[in-house]
């Protein structure tokens, strides 16, 4: 099968993802599943061979799933032992019932939270903490999960963070020379998401008030006495000191993040709930919501699998749908308009960081486009930035695994999440721009 045409098809089999999900005739799950299968078989792939590549894209997503799996227990069991009750308290009397405060709050907590490069664990560590405080206030929770996307897709450039990393490693970039033009960048991104903050902020002010008298609201998982059962104020130390060693042994970045939550998991069992029989039923009591959010990393991967097709001897992708779409990318741009090649390279990271996860658009992608950008003058550096523009739409894709916990969490629908968060990542994606042109990190040759 031609290029195009298999280009087209892995465009077709995206958009209609999309829309069945959008038009509420699938589920997502659903959705990521069969709608792969049916385009792999309609791309000569076969059944069987395109059962083989969706099991391929099911283990790319392998330690994703198992850190997903044990984060969301981990924070579940600190939940039940009600360690945050005291710090939800606190904030809850610091805001004094006021919105604009807890979602100013909610983008600064999250900016640092996400210094360690990772959606999965920004998004459970700052939906735990302010959840039950947006649903005391009656925030709504679209402009939570606003502020944790906006802020994570800015932090998730630092060096560590995975699309700069893929950078560094395709133009032999060092952190050194990448993070410099970052950062202006960064900062200003920062200082646009806050303020995008206080303007919901100053909405949801308008529009519930400030609240001088805010009554204590425990979030409940099966009964009152159930859960003051499970609770352990006598343990509240261990478990802060637990969580605070775990979250810096992720930014630090010694072990697998997978593994570390796993090992937070069994600590936090067997000092919480030393008996089998309680540690069943915590995780038993946890299980419904664990299982629905990383059944959807499942289906992500099936997706990418499907999309990315087979493998040569090398391990690369060079005849399936990703492969397909990164060589009409790139054949697609004229050469006369060469010297505007830096400025046409961070306009084509937007859709290809949406429509392509990071490995193929940075390892399938960015060669092509890098060799030809090369021809005309530019630099590795110069490339390099111009392909990170489009991670401002990145979390946006579907295929982003974490994007499902956010949105279990903040109980909000696909066609929600992307038609409401998409209008603040413009502001993003304009302030890296601006940067690029002014410090000439974005040049015309």
């Amino acid at each position: 099968m031609n290029t195009t045409l298999m280009a087209f098809l892995g465009l077709a089999m995206i958009v209609t993802f999309m829309a069945l999900i959008m038009a509420k005739k699938l589920s997502a799950f659903t959705s990521l599943v069969i709608v792969p299968i049916l385009f792999g078989v309609l791309a000569g792939y076969g059944f069987f061979d395109t059962l083989t590549y969706a099991m391929a894209g099911i283990k790319s997503v392998a330690s994703t799933f198992a850190m997903m799996t044990f984060a969301i227990l981990y924070f579940g069991i600190m939940l039940l032992t009600g360690l945050f009750d005291p710090m939800v308290d606190k904030v809850v009397k610091w805001v004094k019932g006021d919105p604009l405060k807890v979602l100013v709050g909610t983008a600064i907590l999250s900016a640092f939270v996400s210094l360690d490069g990772d959606g999965t664990t920004t998004v459970m560590i700052v939906c735990t903490a302010m959840i039950p405080i947006f649903n005391r206030l009656k925030i709504k929770k679209i402009y939570l999960a606003t502020l944790i996307i906006l802020t994570n897709g800015v932090m998730n450039l630092i060096p560590w963070g995975g699309p700069t990393a893929r950078v560094m490693t395709v133009m032999h970039l060092d952190a050194n020379q990448i993070l410099p033009p970052l950062l202006p960048g960064m900062i200003i991104s920062i200082v646009y998401t806050i303020g995008v903050a206080y303007y919901l902020g100053k909405k949801e002010r308008k529009r519930l008030g400030i609240q001088e008298n805010v009554e204590h609201v425990v979030e409940h998982y099966e009964s009152e006495d159930e859960e003051e059962g499970l609770k352990r104020p006598r343990l509240i130390w261990f478990n802060l000191i637990l969580t605070i060693a775990l979250v810096v042994a992720l930014v630090l970045g010694k072990a697998d993040s997978a593994i570390l939550f796993g090992f937070g998991v069994a600590i936090a069992l067997a000092i919480n709930y030393p008996k089998n029989k309680m540690q069943r039923h915590v995780i038993s009591l946890l299980a419904p919501e664990m299982i629905s959010v990383v059944i959807m990393v499942l289906g992500a991967g099936v997706l990418m699998g499907v999309l990315n097709g087979p493998v040569n001897a090398k391990g690369e992708y060079v005849s399936g749908m990703s492969h397909a779409i990164a060589v009409v990318l790139t054949q697609m741009i004229p050469s006369s308009l060469g010297k505007y090649f830096a400025i046409i390279i961070a306009f084509i990271s937007a859709p290809g960081t949406y429509l392509l996860n990071n490995d193929a658009f940075y390892y399938g992608v960015l060669p092509p486009l890098a060799a030809t950008a090369k021809a005309y003058g530019f630099s590795n550096l110069q490339i390099g930035f111009a392909s990170l523009m489009g991670q401002a739409f990145h979390f946006l894709s579907p295929l982003v695994p974490f994007i499902y916990l956010l949105m279990d969490k903040t109980e909000i629908t696909l066609g929600e999440y992307q038609s409401y968060i998409f209008r603040w990542c413009i502001g993003i994606f304009i302030c890296f721009m601006a940067i690029g042109l002014i410090f000439g990190y974005l040049p015309i040759l």
